[in-house]
């Protein structure tokens, strides 16, 4: 667990390097009151985030259920740009485009008290606890939270040969 915990790159790279398919499920996107833990800057826990929830799928199971935040803003085109991803990787974008700047990932041992142990659970069966890790990503002023949760069956994918 520790290798997937600590990838410094894209997880969805390193799935799809997995799978002989690979799949990013939109499980739900919109408005909503972000996690007290999600970091966002404490001015933005007064007011509401755009949600994005998704599963990644390597050959139909899912391994990671990704959770992400985007503080509220008038202007801004890292808003535009996750309103339109759809069902396509955020790690596509936030890996692919010069200009973010990725802070310290923390990790997270969840267990059945937290709400995204729970959203997590919802996609298959699950032990006692999940691990998970969080990082804010930057672009001009605006920062998405990214919270990834790793489900039982990562452990069952086959390293590639070059890990």
């Amino acid at each position: 667990m520790r290798a997937w915990l600590t990838e410094p790159a894209s997880l969805t790279l390193r799935c799809q390097r997995h799978c002989r398919q690979f799949r990013v499920r939109l499980l739900s996107y919109g408005r909503g009151q972000p996690l007290a833990d999600d970091g966002l800057v404490p001015e933005s826990r007064r007011g509401p985030a755009m949600i994005r929830e998704v599963a990644l799928e390597c050959d139909g199971v899912p391994v990671i259920f990704a959770h992400t935040s985007l503080r509220m803003v008038q202007r801004g085109r890292l808003g535009r740009w996750l309103a339109r991803l759809g069902s396509r990787s955020l790690g596509s974008l936030l890996f692919a485009f010069p200009g973010f700047q990725r802070g310290a990932i923390e990790f997270l041992r969840l267990d059945a008290r937290h709400s995204l142990f729970r959203r997590a659970a919802a996609l298959g069966p699950v032990g006692r606890h999940l691990w998970a890790r969080r990082s804010a990503h930057c672009l001009d002023g605006q920062q998405v939270v990214v919270t990834e949760v790793f489900l039982p069956a990562i452990g069952r994918l086959k390293p590639a040969a070059k890990e």
